[in-house]
């Protein structure tokens, strides 16, 4: 039960990172889950606990009875020393990665300590430095298509509804989008506020949250935002900045090099999640997805965000631009070459544009793909540049990346 709404159980889906959580805490010290509220990441957490052979305790920092157990942390936890310790919502109590560190360091052992955050590491004060080289993160994105039985079926519904569990496992449209109603105004009201100690003034994130939805996709420009409502460009980057450690908005970089074109160098920006991104532009069902003027944009980040969540670490993602037109809606790149670029063509037949062909005399990568929707499309349009269905290509081609 989750705002007054019932829903199917959570357990018909199969998170991918469920089963490395127990072989990384045979590792590590510590492991971190990170991701956004409502995810799955205490699911996955309790699911762990109860295969786990140790003792282990859970703990939920959002709960008064818990955080009260938390009054003398290091007393707490030196008597829970055999013990394996989840800790929820552990970006409650910053404080804490100083004093884990200390635990750690003197007793060092696999599998302590599983923590779980719904705010980046790097907007949590001293999270990153305490235990740098002593915990692993594992990012925890709103559920995948492939995670999905039978995901080519689904692939609509998913795009529509997204991937957070509730939305995606409503029982309707309409509850979903009351589940949704009430998901995002519980965020801006109540979580941001908790997750970074900092009071929003709720009307202008909401307003704020709702342009980058229609400039979902588009290159990043502060000033522009910050004419619409009326506040410093410096205070527009700092709430994209906690939208972004929220893990509610995602800033795709730019790919510059040593070029003798003129490069974009802005970010673009995506709303990440596509039930939440329908939900801010008033998409109320799945059919009309297909006559939003912005159609193009929807199944470009909706596509971006499928890939990043599986990319496999090492290969950082960008996208590239010149100021005379030529485009690549996304490069990977190991090291500092582009190892593959992806169009993404919302087309049963797509073409090769003079700026895709002008994007890969520049970029010589590996691999190509033009992404579309399409189950089951599978050819090459020309000599290294493949078109693809979505599904094939995360179950099938991204395993070239690795």
């Amino acid at each position: 039960m989750f705002f007054g709404i019932n829903f199917l159980p959570l357990g018909m889906i199969k998170r991918l990172n469920t089963d490395s959580i127990g072989t990384l805490m045979k590792q590590f010290p510590a492991v971190a889950l990170i991701g956004p509220r409502q995810c799955g990441k205490t699911t996955m957490a309790k699911l762990f606990k109860k295969g786990n052979k140790r003792n282990t305790l859970y703990f939920d920092l959002e709960s008064p009875a818990d955080r009260q157990k938390f009054y003398d942390p290091q007393l707490l936890l030196e008597e829970l020393v055999d013990d394996c310790v989840i800790i929820d919502e552990i970006q409650r109590m910053p404080e804490l990665f100083a004093l884990l560190r200390h635990l750690i360091d003197s007793k060092k052992r696999p599998g302590r300590f599983l923590l779980l955050g719904s705010a980046s590491p790097e907007l949590i004060k001293n999270a990153s430095e305490s235990l740098a080289g002593r915990i692993y993160y594992i990012d925890v994105s709103p559920f995948n298509l492939i995670e999905l039985p039978d995901a080519a079926k689904h692939l609509q519904k998913h795009w529509y509804r997204g991937g957070f569990p509730d939305s995606y496992l409503a029982k309707s449209d309409i509850l979903q989008h009351k589940w949704m109603d009430g998901f995002v105004r519980t965020f801006i009201e109540r979580d941001l506020n908790q997750l970074f100690g900092v009071t929003f003034s709720t009307e202008l994130m909401m307003r704020l949250w709702r342009m980058l939805a229609h400039h979902h996709g588009g290159i990043w420009n502060a000033h522009s935002f910050s004419k619409g409502l009326d506040v410093s460009p410096v205070t527009i980057n700092r709430y994209l900045d906690y939208l972004s450690g929220a893990f509610m908005v995602r800033k795709l970089p730019a790919y510059h090099f040593n070029s003798k074109k003129s490069l974009v160098k802005a970010p673009k920006v995506y709303i990440r999640d596509s039930g939440v991104l329908n939900y801010l532009l008033n998409i109320y069902k799945g059919s009309d997805l297909k006559f939003h003027p912005a159609l193009g944009n929807l199944w470009e980040g909706y596509v971006i965000e499928q890939i990043l969540e599986l990319l496999p670490r090492g290969i950082q993602p960008y996208f590239y631009r010149t100021h005379d037109g030529s485009e690549m809606d996304l490069v990977l790149v190991k090291g500092i070459k582009p190892f593959a670029c992806i169009e993404i063509k919302n087309s049963a037949t797509p073409s090769i544009s003079r700026g895709i062909t002008e994007s890969l005399e520049e970029l010589k990568p590996k691999y190509t793909f033009i992404i579309v929707p399409k189950s089951g499309t599978d050819y090459l349009l020309k000599k290294n540049i493949r078109v693809i269905g979505l599904q094939t290509f995360l179950h099938k081609y991204l395993k070239l990346l690795k």
